[in-house]
């Protein structure tokens, strides 16, 4: 048979990609798990963050110096959002945390004033994280009692928290932030201390996320946490005290956000009384960018402490790039409104699934 007598073969058939049941293109069981993994999509917008200011500021932003201030300016912020996870995990919300620390900094500054000053001693400085800390959780847990016991929503009890312990900070100091607040003993060692070059601050906030991730997703605590947050009338079905653990929830707020106060103290030197105006809204961004639901009974400190770094990258970044200051709250805020568009997003898939 010659070359021109050959039969031309017909081409192989193209296969469609697989398909369910109801017509839709199936996806990989693996590529639905990993697009479910909120802290998976938190972290490459990190990373997509981090990309972007090293191609636009080259050699200013991806530096050794300005990635350990990165870290040491979210260190607080990342105590902050430990605690504001479990509170939005329960379906709750607190924006007096930027008053609360005012108000705990304010305690223990006035205290480290009357008792030595910058040249107090260690005694001194010991009894001022304690009374920050008791502050803090005190506050907490009030606002809490207020929430599980009056039955009044968490917006409204911390939105007149938040002004309340601003206002008290302020009677107390006229306010004017008192001198000599912080102890050099606290500064040098807290503030501006490092272990193999790492920096007190940096591994504080690293023991505060093992030790409460550790207890939201491994004990009691944290599975009475996430059920109140899924279905509370379930919870107090089955004899749970709901209302007891919301102020238990209210009060590690509070105590995060005095150990937050005793982190700013040593690294700031001051209580920074009109400095906190925002912490709120940078905290509850960090929370619901790490894939904390709004609605509660979800959330992981993991995904808090990645969502917290994504506005720190983003303020840094801008300053690097030159972007004029106002527009980095501007920038904040609309992180903000994205990251609670895409939460109900997910909220839907997951009733429609």
């Amino acid at each position: 048979m010659t070359a021109d007598s050959k039969e031309i073969q017909p081409a192989a058939p193209v296969q469609d990609p697989p398909r369910s049941d109801s017509g839709r293109i199936a996806v990989p069981a693996w590529v639905r798990r990993a697009a479910s993994i909120s802290e998976l999509w938190t972290f490459v917008i990190l990373v997509a963050l981090v990309a972007f200011f090293t191609i636009a500021a080259p050699g200013k932003f991806f530096t050794t110096y300005n990635l350990t201030q990165i870290a040491v300016n979210a260190a607080i912020y990342v105590v902050l959002g430990v605690g504001m996870t479990y509170v939005i995990i329960t379906a709750g919300i607190d924006l007096s945390i930027g008053s609360v620390l005012v108000l705990a900094a304010v305690a223990a500054g006035e205290y480290n004033v009357h008792h030595g000053g910058p040249t107090a001693g260690w005694g001194t400085v010991a009894v001022c994280v304690l009374i920050a800390l008791a502050v803090g959780t005190v506050w907490g847990a009030l606002q809490g009692a207020v929430v599980a016991t009056g039955k009044v929503p968490p917006l409204i009890v911390t939105l007149g928290g938040l002004g309340a312990a601003l206002g008290l900070a302020e009677l107390a100091t006229g306010g004017q932030d008192p001198a000599g607040a912080s102890a050099a003993h606290l500064q040098n060692s807290l503030g501006f201390g490092k272990v193999l070059g790492i920096p007190w601050m940096v591994i504080l906030a690293a023991v505060v996320t093992a030790l409460f991730g550790a207890l939201l997703g491994g004990t009691r605590f944290g599975n009475y946490t996430l059920a109140i947050g899924s279905n509370p009338t379930a919870v107090r079905r089955a004899g749970i005290p709901v209302g007891r653990h919301l102020i238990k929830v209210y009060g590690l707020m509070g105590l995060l956000a005095g150990l937050g106060a005793v982190m700013w103290l040593a690294s700031y030197g001051t209580t920074s009384i009109a400095g906190h105006s925002t912490d709120n809204l940078k905290v509850i961004t960090a929370v619901v960018l790490g894939g904390t639901s709004l609605f509660g009974g979800r959330g992981s400190v993991l995904g808090t402490v990645i969502g917290v770094f994504i506005p720190a990258v983003l303020t840094t970044g801008l300053i690097v790039i030159g972007v004029q200051q106002y527009w980095q709250d501007v920038a904040v805020g609309v992180v903000l409104i994205a990251a609670v568009y895409i939460d109900q997003m997910r909220r839907r898939t997951r009733e429609r699934a």
